[in-house]
C-alpha cells in the first residue's frame, strides 16, 4: 500500500512540475522590463610619446673619406642631451642595430661601411625633442619621427567612461519609464557592446631643426605642434524592471 502511494505520489509531481515551471517561465516573462543603450565619450591630451630615432656614422671630410664620427660618440651626446633634458635613462631604449655602405663614386664599390643604430625615446611632450636633438650632431641624425601616443592612466580613463556610459543608460531607462508614469526597478542585465579608441599621431606643424637641419637656431626653438587628442569611447547596453 505504501508503495502503491509513493507511486502515486512520483506520477503527480511529475506531472505537475512541467506545469509550475512553466508557470514560473511565463511569470518570468511577464516582468515589465526596458532595455537601453548609454554613450560616453572622453578626449584626451596625451602624456606619453614615443619617437623613433636613428643615429648612422659619417666623415667630416666626406670627400676624402676622413674623420669617421663613430655610432658610439653619437649615442653619448644623444644620452647626455636625454640627462640634461630631465628625462630618466630608462627613457631611451636600443629598437634596432644596421649599417650601410658608403659609395664615393657610383662606378665603383663602397668605400667603406658605416654602422647605425635605431632608438625609441620616450617623451611627455614633443617640444623635449627639439632641445635634444639639437645637442646631437645634425648629420649623424639619420631620422626622427613620432612612433605613437599613449596617455600613462589610459587604463583609469577606459573605466571611468564604461561608468559614465552605464550611468547614462540608467538616465535614459530613468526618464522613459517616467514618461509613461512607471518607476525604474533593479537592473537585470548589464552588456559591454563596444569600445573605440582612438590614438591619432600628433600632427607637426614644423620640423625639428635637428633633422631637418635648418639654417638658424630661431627655427628650433620655434617648433609648433599641434596634437590631436586620444579618444576613449564606450556604449553599454542595461535591462531594468519596471516597477
Amino acid at each position: 500500500m505504501k508503495k502503491f502511494v509513493l507511486l502515486s505520489s512520483l506520477l503527480v509531481a511529475s506531472i505537475l512540475s512541467p506545469a509550475f515551471s512553466q508557470v514560473r517561465f511565463e511569470q518570468q516573462i511577464q516582468v515589465p522590463t526596458i532595455e537601453v543603450a548609454g554613450f560616453a565619450e572622453m578626449e584626451i591630451v596625451p602624456d606619453e610619446i614615443y619617437f623613433n630615432i636613428s643615429l648612422r656614422e659619417y666623415f667630416e671630410d666626406e670627400k676624402n673619406q676622413k674623420d669617421k664620427v663613430i655610432i658610439s660618440t653619437l649615442e653619448k651626446q644623444l644620452i647626455k642631451a636625454i640627462a640634461d633634458a630631465g628625462l630618466p635613462k630608462e627613457s631611451l631604449s636600443v629598437s634596432g642595430v644596421g649599417g650601410y655602405q658608403n659609395y664615393t663614386d657610383k662606378k665603383k664599390k663602397p668605400a667603406t661601411f658605416l654602422e647605425s643604430k635605431q632608438y625609441e625615446l620616450k617623451v611627455s611632450s614633443a617640444e623635449k625633442l627639439d632641445g635634444i636633438l639639437s645637442k646631437v650632431e645634425s648629420r649623424g641624425i639619420q631620422y626622427a619621427n613620432v612612433s605613437r601616443v599613449d596617455h600613462s592612466k589610459r587604463e583609469e580613463l577606459k573605466k571611468q567612461v564604461k561608468i559614465d556610459a552605464l550611468k547614462a543608460a540608467k538616465e535614459k531607462a530613468t526618464y522613459l519609464v517616467a514618461s509613461l508614469d512607471e518607476k525604474l526597478g533593479k537592473v537585470l542585465e548589464i552588456k559591454e557592446l563596444d569600445e573605440n579608441l582612438q590614438f591619432p599621431q600628433p600632427v607637426f606643424a614644423k620640423n625639428v631643426r635637428a633633422f631637418a637641419q635648418a639654417e638658424s637656431a630661431d627655427m628650433a626653438a620655434d617648433s609648433d605642434v599641434q596634437y590631436q587628442k586620444i579618444k576613449i569611447s564606450y556604449r553599454m547596453q542595461a535591462a531594468f524592471e519596471i516597477k
